[in-house]
């Protein structure tokens, strides 16, 4: 007894050794395995609907995958073109010393001739290395993203190619991949269902919630910029799609700071247009969308929403806005299991 005892302790430190090696291999495409896993997820109940028509699993995954082609995958090919050459005229714009020099100073002008800021009494000297310091890191941030874009083209694509490889696997063979999961891991089939259809409802909503809070914010926010003569308007509505994101502050850390700044520099009435329609129309919109499509979708309490997301984000990057309510909902799910299971 004792030697099969140290035979099965060796075997599972094997094992786990084993795991622990093979989930290392797969650190470099965790992030495309994860989307493949949530698109799988959102487009698996029309592939079942699919299949029982055709009664081929071949070719109803690859319908499946061409829709997820054309719905997601060229929408956002098209944008990111888009959104990539406004970074380069960005760029071009601000790689000129001399004309970013000639506009700190006119703006710094207009501060010393405003009576508000005459009696803040500000340092002009340190204001204008202030200004500067913020242009050519603005200049340096495009630079470097344009530069790392460029080199990781390749990476880029080795990573779209893992994607949808695994995303045929899971459409086609998700429930046997469950099935397997839940074997392993010793789960009720009733526990296992719940906590995959978290994971999924979540995922849903998660997305479908931004998405369209952001794209709505983003739009306006960018046909806003484009009204008051703002320059790169397609881009700060990009940014400010994906800054919707975050709960509660969202497309506001964009159009505010824009806002003072046009104020300060002599343009009041655009200033005035730009809060007048942020604080009323576009900051209502995620206020009044997003609980709706968001929480009632997932069932989290929104304080649970409001801290996950940007933990997500800061821990994982731009994918963390989906995987931080995941791991939120999943870890509330599993409280709820052992309270009614295992406790």
């Amino acid at each position: 007894m004792e030697i099969q005892k140290v035979r099965k302790n060796i075997f599972l430190a094997i094992l786990i050794l084993g795991t622990i090696a093979f989930l290392w291999l797969l650190k470099p495409f965790a992030y495309p395995i994860f989307w493949a896993a949530v698109i799988a997820g959102i487009f698996g109940p029309m592939y079942k609907g699919l299949n029982r028509k055709l009664r081929h699993p071949d070719l109803s995954t690859a319908i499946m995958l061409l829709a997820v082609l054309f719905v997601i995958i060229l929408p956002l090919a098209v944008i990111a073109s888009v959104l990539l050459a406004q970074a380069i005229d960005m760029y071009s714009a601000l790689k000129d010393t001399a004309d970013i020099q000639q506009k700190a100073q006119g703006i710094i002008d207009l501060l010393k001739g405003n009576p508000y800021f005459q009696k803040l009494d500000l340092d002009e000297k340190a204001l204008t290395e202030k200004f500067y310091d913020v242009s050519g890191s603005i200049s340096k941030y495009i630079v470097g993203y344009l530069t790392d874009l460029t080199q990781n083209t390749l990476l880029l694509i080795i990573n779209f190619v893992v994607m949808l490889y695994c995303l045929f696997f899971f459409i086609r063979d998700g429930d046997k991949l469950l099935r397997s999961s839940f074997y392993i891991f010793e789960l009720k089939d009733e526990i296992g269902n719940r906590i995959y259809k978290r994971f999924t409802s979540t995922s849903l909503a998660i997305i479908k919630g931004t998405l369209i809070v952001g794209v709505i914010q983003g739009t306006m926010g960018g046909i806003l910029f484009w009204s008051v003569g703002i320059n790169s308007a397609i881009v700060w509505g990009v940014i400010m799609v994906l800054a919707a994101a975050i709960p509660g502050i969202g497309c506001a850390i964009i159009w505010a700071p824009a806002a003072l700044i046009l104020i300060a520099t002599g343009h009041i009435w655009e200033g005035i247009v730009i809060i007048a329609v942020g604080s009323l129309v576009i900051s209502s919109i995620d206020n009044i969308l997003r609980p709706l499509l968001v929480g009632k979708d997932t069932q989290m309490h929104p304080l649970l929403i409001f801290l996950s997301t940007p933990g997500g984000i800061a821990v994982f990057g731009v994918s963390g806005f989906v995987i931080g309510p995941i791991i939120t909902a999943l870890m509330s799910t599993l409280w709820e299991i052992y309270e009614k299971d295992y406790q």
